[in-house]
């Protein structure tokens, strides 16, 4: 894998209850020239959410994809966790997938792909946490931030279920809160910048 896609950074974007209107109101707002990878982790079932990938393509011009195993990760991509497995990312910038037990009862797990793109990517890692209602992407969201990437969560006051941010918010593992129409705007402000996220934490 070349340096010019080792240095893409990554969003890992997890979201559970609701956050299928959310990720798509998220998407509507990623311009044609993001500068980085986006991760989606959706908790969902084999039978649910069915053509969810070819309904966030109506939403952005970026090439959206349901993972496959051993598929590369890509810069200025989005990539769909695909029902029933964890999402992982391997040294070499692939992605695997794999069949353990699920983490509060989802599987895939926002907590198992933030970790394990926080170990491969380190400080290039933006996490951002979404409407649900389980603890799953708290654990996700602070191994972000002790390898120097960012965190954001929506506010849990318009999400869906607020479960999920707040529980962030009390672990004070969310580096910013925001609205949902704020959240894409700030992102690629600061990879324009630079991505210099771990300097600006509030």
């Amino acid at each position: 894998m070349s340096n010019e896609i080792r240095r893409q950074p990554v969003v890992v974007v997890g979201a559970s209850w609701g956050g299928v209107e959310a990720i798509i109101k998220l998407l509507s707002l990623v311009p044609d020239d993001f500068p980085g990878t986006v991760v989606l982790v959706q908790h969902r079932h084999n039978d649910a959410h069915a053509g969810f990938e070819r309904s966030l393509r109506r939403y952005t011009t970026l090439p959206v994809r349901e993972v496959e195993d051993k598929e590369p990760m890509l810069p200025a991509s989005i990539y769909l966790a695909p029902a029933n497995y964890h999402l992982l990312l391997e040294r070499d910038w692939t992605f695997s997938l794999c069949v353990s037990p699920p983490v509060f009862y989802s599987r895939p797990s926002i907590d198992v792909t933030m970790q394990s793109i926080a170990r491969i990517v380190g400080d290039r890692v933006i996490g951002v946490l979404l409407t649900g209602a389980n603890e799953d992407g708290t654990a996700g969201l602070a191994a972000i931030q002790r390898a120097g990437g960012y965190t954001v969560v929506q506010d849990p006051e318009e999400a869906a279920s607020g479960v999920m941010p707040r529980n962030a918010i009390e672990q004070k593992v969310a580096d910013r809160v925001m609205k949902l129409k704020e959240i894409i705007p700030f992102i690629v402000e600061l990879l324009r910048k630079g991505y210099a996220t771990h300097h600006g934490r509030r």
